[in-house]
């Protein structure tokens, strides 16, 4: 289920602070590389939850 575009706006990574973009397995930060999941169509945004993918 995708994120709503307006929500995506306003998110912003918790870590950094940096710009977040859509990916399959959840929102990733295009600034330090953690990928948040999304769970039944509501992102996690807490550090703990996050995986480092890289930039």
């Amino acid at each position: 289920m995708p994120v709503d575009p307006r929500l995506l706006e306003i998110l912003c990574c918790p870590a950094c602070h940096g710009d977040l973009a859509e990916v399959a397995d959840g929102l990733h930060c295009q600034a330090c590389g953690l990928l948040y999941p999304i769970e039944d169509g509501i992102p996690v945004m807490l550090v703990d939850a996050a995986k480092k993918v890289g930039k």
